[in-house]
């Protein structure tokens, strides 16, 4: 039965960058086509004929499932779901299945890359060194910008999954102290503390909670404010967690050691963003490519290949509806 099924993979290039080894994923299926990238008015096309489809970010709504009736699996290349209707799919007997914790030794190296970059103001000594600073030095070192300690610090954690805890372990490596933090709209727990006492406590920020309506800016004026004038914050969740505006203006005034953020409202920022102003200081922006890795990536084309073989052997793993 594997042999059988037919797939289309939407937004290939999504994916693999040619690095990647597809054979696995090649076996699920009797066909298997790969299309670079595809727009709206393409999905429907390209689905006719197959039972599977392979997406990351491609939408697919219930129009596409209503003019594609032989579709009965969607492998998801990612964890978040927002591009499916769901509903839709269940209506239409489709079954759903996406990738977990694939991205977790990338995301939390790159989380502490960026934490260790605003300690040790990494971005300024390079553009002191490129501008010709250091070759002008009267001394044998240049000490312009204060460097920070993680070792003695606290780290705070808003979100405590898988990602959250291979932070923490990181950070303890560098001899941090960590808290947790209660996040809204769930129960309160012995372990963690209320975001405001957090705010007020913590060297540093860094979240891993998801975007809902309890976390949407999260961090905003208000929470910012209470944060230590000196406090990082580090962002490689979900850009709705921070008010990215009044981020920008707490930049702008000084009050805050620095921000850095791999993720923004609107990706990519086409329309713009107010993170993007060439006049915010401290502030490091990664192109959401923290989950990149190649390791990270041939972790997801093993778990789509995982996947469809259960989906074809009747007991669907990864379900999401």
């Amino acid at each position: 039965m594997p042999y059988s099924l037919r797939a289309a993979f939407l937004d290939h290039s999504s994916l693999d960058l040619g690095d990647l080894d597809l054979s696995n994923l090649r076996a699920c299926f009797a066909e298997l086509h790969l299309y670079p990238n595809s727009h709206s008015e393409d999905v429907i096309e390209r689905l006719q004929g197959v039972e599977v489809a392979i997406s990351n970010k491609v939408p697919l709504t219930a129009e596409v499932f209503a003019a594609c009736p032989q579709l009965r699996l969607i492998l998801v290349a990612a964890t978040g779901t927002n591009p499916i209707n769901l509903e839709a799919a269940r209506a239409h007997g489709i079954v759903v299945s996406n990738c977990q914790g694939y991205g977790t030794p990338s995301v939390a190296q790159h989380t502490l890359m960026l934490l260790l970059a605003l300690a040790t103001r990494l971005s300024e000594y390079q553009q002191d060194v490129r501008a010709g600073r250091w070759q002008q030095a009267k001394q044998f070192c240049l000490l312009d910008h204060p460097i920070v300690e993680l070792h003695g610090k606290t780290l705070g954690l808003l979100g405590h999954g898988e990602l959250g805890s291979a932070v923490a372990r990181l950070a303890e490596a560098f001899g941090m102290r960590v808290l947790l933090g209660q996040l809204p709209g769930r129960p309160p727990r012995a372990d963690r503390v209320p975001l405001d006492e957090l705010l007020t406590q913590v060297d540093a920020l860094s979240l891993h909670c998801p975007l809902n309506e309890h976390t949407h800016h999260l961090i905003s004026s208000r929470e910012l404010n209470l944060m230590k004038p000196s406090a990082f914050l580090i962002n490689t969740a979900r850009g709705g967690l921070v008010d990215e505006r009044a981020l920008a203006d707490a930049l702008r005034a000084g009050h805050l050691g620095g921000a850095a953020t791999d993720v923004l409202s609107q990706e990519p920022p086409k329309d713009g963003n107010p993170l993007l102003a060439s006049d915010i200081p401290r502030l490091i922006i990664t192109p959401h490519s923290a989950w990149g890795s190649r390791e990270a990536r041939q972790r997801i084309v093993g778990q789509l290949a995982e996947n469809a073989h259960a989906f074809c052997n009747g007991a669907a793993i990864r379900v999401v509806n």
